[in-house]
């Protein structure tokens, strides 16, 4: 019934908002068009790749599109609303030019023809300047790592890619943290539900050279999902939107993995069909481990384990896509996507035990699958008023995640030998109904409201038995925010949200349970424009992480049968309050950002080990629960400056407090900081010849139980373009001195049955050598379309991680 309720509920704001179409009527309707722009030097007459564009309103004095010049000097601005605007063209070393546009409904294109600007020796202070292309971008809403003109790059996937995204840390295994907080990870605006299954797994399969741009969203408005108590990721891949046919294509062979992708559109007149495939092959390579357990019970007796070996797993993945985008009209708009993944990973291990002094051997094998596809329709209305729209989106997920471990114990109580087998199915299907509707009352005053459904189903069958677990959650929302100017440049933006949640799930040992909960979520935004183009906003918002499926499933992942993982499906969703004080500028081409800010997260969610014995067997346990409250203190600090004009240094630092509390387990873990340090180098040879370094350092990561030591990553490449700029080639290195990425974890666990002492170290090979080739053709315009965002649920970064704390091996 409630079901019922929230599509007849979205259904009437359907029609609500259709029925006021006809307001604003007194305005000409406003078709979009383009400015094209060609600039060139006005003494050699030479095209000037990479000159800085940027449209802007007479009325409102605000910058509306902008972009960079390609190798023939060559912009096109799209989706321009009639109006006057002047239109700003810079390149270090040269003279600010200024130029006058007006478009009108009639004529909405306009072709500047040629520009030509004069070289100066001042350096230009209006617009943010660099001798290649911006590799950040610093919005008021977001911050933009601009991935495809990062050399370094090629020949990675998106796991490599956000290790060098401003505010984030990724640790070796790839599990995500957005300054210190769990993150919610979209692609293309919208989730994936592979991505449901495990962030760091899906983020491997897509090759680095499909990405696009990473936006990160620190303070989302009350239109997102409320998920994230970091904040939201949105990856936006490689695309087209030119008329006739364009697309890229990019390969790349090196010593731990090789990748390829391939982006093709075609667009005439008013359809436009895109397409792409990706493949990510990694090679098999031993990774050594070494674990010791120490278990000492209650009544005096202990148990210990120590064990090292090797596991030599490959890791195959491949993606693709296809979609359609017809304009009916100026005004009407629809369009759907499909995308397919799918991932494999896993292959033979060798281990040797020492139990209580006891030898013993064992030979494993692991076959984890992601399969996904998520399927959805969009259709976008706008009016004759300028600024108002209305939305409705579809979307399917369906993913499937087969797994299967087997073990071959030999050992003096078991000569000729114990063998076990697991296996599970598991089943994510996700299905979202979404309307949104805006309304400008005025230029400076916006009305956003909509509703969103979103119905889930997990399920998982173990060892061909009939159906052991099934999960429903079903998620109602609505939402409404109001943005306008309180002075000419003091503005605000705010507004709340409303999400009602149901669940049911079965599971053999507990039967049919059931739990529902409202939540409300507002969130404010005041931004102040400074002198110099600098900018000082303080924003609040409240978030929640709800757990996804590998937090819930409690299937036993046996590929060690002495230290076993498992879901716990009783878990609570994470609740936390997020207050954010943030300052950017620009000064002489150079961009600075700094925030600080303090999150309290209740119900924080973390792994934890726990001693158990059966059949006589001692075994460690390790599940997910929710530990207790955490006050996080934090700030990051952003920096890129030009010493010359190719010539780019880039750095960011952030840094945040850990501390868990929970008086009711008598959980405290003491304050503790953790801190990720990025910088870049990036030189400009001439000649089309570039050279980049980075390096990565990790501090310590703390859970409640234990922590991680630190860890970087450091590395090179050098690019040549050829082909008169539509092609390169380049050679990249990762780690070249340290073939493998030591990371040693410590847990310490005290519970009712006794205390657990557990160390791992892992060595994980990380050296790559990477030759890589790209290449473009046509004219490539890269777009964003609006999408079904579902931003609701807590992700598992890895196999063994999450939550609030650092990593657990």
């Amino acid at each position: 019934m409630k079901r019922i309720l929230l599509l007849t509920f979205i259904v009437g704001i359907f029609f609500n908002a259709h029925a006021q179409f006809g307001m604003g009527g007194a305005q000409k309707p406003s078709v979009l068009g383009r400015v094209t722009i060609t600039v060139q030097d006005s003494v050699t007459k030479n095209p000037i790749d990479y000159a800085t564009i940027s449209l802007i309103s007479i009325k409102t004095t605000k910058s509306v599109n902008g972009g960079v010049t390609d190798s023939k000097g060559k912009l096109i601005l799209q989706n321009i609303a009639p109006s006057e605007y002047k239109l700003l063209i810079g390149f270090m070393g040269y003279k600010t030019k200024t130029v006058l546009v007006t478009t009108t409904p009639a004529k909405p294109d306009i072709n500047l023809g040629t520009v030509y600007i004069s070289s100066t020796e001042n350096n230009l202070a209006d617009v943010q300047i660099t001798g290649t292309k911006a590799i950040i971008e610093n919005k008021i809403d977001r911050m933009v790592y601009n991935a495809e003109a990062d050399g370094t790059n090629a020949g990675g996937d998106a796991t490599d890619v956000m290790r060098k995204v401003p505010m984030l840390s990724v640790d070796p295994t790839g599990n995500i943290q957005l300054r210190g907080g769990a993150v919610r990870v979209l692609i293309n605006g919208k989730p994936s539900g592979t991505m449901a299954s495990s962030v760091a797994d899906a983020l491997k399969m897509i090759p680095a050279e499909q990405i696009k741009t990473v936006e990160v969203i620190t303070s989302p408005s009350a239109k997102y999902d409320a998920e994230g108590s970091g904040g939201i990721i949105n990856i936006i891949t490689k695309k087209s939107n030119a008329q006739g046919v364009s697309g890229s294509v990019n390969a790349a062979a090196g010593t731990r993995q090789n990748n390829g992708s391939f982006n093709l559109t075609a667009k005439t007149g008013r359809l436009s069909v895109n397409t792409s495939l990706g493949t990510n092959l990694a090679y098999a390579q031993k990774s050594q481990t070494e674990f010791i357990t120490n278990t000492t019970y209650l009544n005096g007796t202990t148990n210990n384990i120590s064990q090292s070996g090797f596991s030599k797993w490959s890791r195959n993945g491949y993606n693709g896509s296809v979609g359609l985008d017809y304009d009916f009209n100026a005004y009407n708009n629809i369009s759907t996507t499909a995308k397919f993944n799918s991932f494999s990973n896993g292959g033979p291990s060798e281990t040797n035990y020492l139990i209580n002094n006891l030898a013993a051997s064992n030979i494993g094998d692991m076959d984890m699958t992601f399969r996904n596809l998520d399927w959805n329709v969009d259709y976008r209305k706008t009016s004759k008023k300028e600024g108002e729209e209305f939305s409705v989106s579809a979307q399917l997920s369906k993913g499937r995640t087969p797994t299967s471990f087997s073990n071959f114990l030999t050992s003096a109580a078991f000569p000729s030998g114990l063998q076990t087998i697991s296996n599970n199915n598991g089943k994510n299907n996700e299905y979202t109904f979404q309307t949104d509707y805006t309304y400008p009352f005025s230029k400076k005053t916006t009305l956003e409201v909509g509703a969103k459904a979103i119905l889930r189903d997990i399920q998982s069958q173990f060892d061909n038995t009939a159906q052991d677990f099934e999960y429903n959650q079903n998620v109602g929302a609505a939402y409404g925010v109001i943005s306008f100017d309180l002075t000419k440049k003091l503005k605000f933006k705010g507004g709340v949200r409303a999400e009602y949640t149901r669940i049911d799930f079965n599971t053999q040992s507990s039967g049919i349970q059931k739990n529902d909960y409202l939540n409300v979520f507002p969130s404010a935004i005041i931004s102040q424009n400074l002198k110099g183009g600098g900018t000082l906003k303080l924003s609040y918002n409240r978030r929640v992480q709800r757990p996804s499926q590998s937090y819930l499933n409690p299937f036993r992942n046996e590929s060690d049968q002495f230290n076993i993982m498992q879901g716990n499906p009783q878990l609570n969703p994470e609740l936390s309050d997020n207050l954010e004080l943030g300052y950017s500028t620009f000064i002489k081409g150079s961009i600075i950002n700094a925030s600080i800010f303090y999150r309290r997260t209740s119900d924080v969610i973390e792994n934890s080990i726990s001693p158990i014995s059966e059949n006589g067997v001692n075994k460690t346990l390790t599940s997910y629960i929710n530990v207790g409250t955490a006050p996080v203190y934090g700030f990051n600090v952003f920096a890129s400056y030009n010493p010359k004009p190719k010539w780019t240094l880039m750095t960011n630092f952030a840094g945040n407090t850990y501390s868990v509390n929970n008086n009711a387990t008598n959980v405290n873990t003491g304050t503790f900081f953790n801190f990720n340090w990025f910088v870049r180098s990036a030189y400009g040879f001439g000649k089309g010849y570039n050279f980049e370094l980075f390096n990565v350092i990790t501090s310590k990561r703390r859970t409640y139980q234990g922590v991680t030591d630190p860890f970087y990553i450091y590395g090179a490449s050098i690019k040549k373009e050829i082909f008169k700029k539509k092609g390169s080639i380049g050679l990249g290195t990762l780690n070249p001195f340290t073939r493998d990425l030591h990371i040693k974890t410590i847990n310490n666990a005290v519970n009712q049955t006794g205390t657990i002492y557990q160390s791992q170290n892992i060595y994980y090979p990380l050296r790559n050598y990477t030759l890589n080739f790209s290449y473009t053709f046509g004219k490539l315009k890269f777009t964003e379309k609006k999408k079904i965002k579902n931003d609701d649920i807590k992700q598992d970064q890895q196999q063994q991680g999450g939550g609030m704390g650092g990593v657990q091996q």
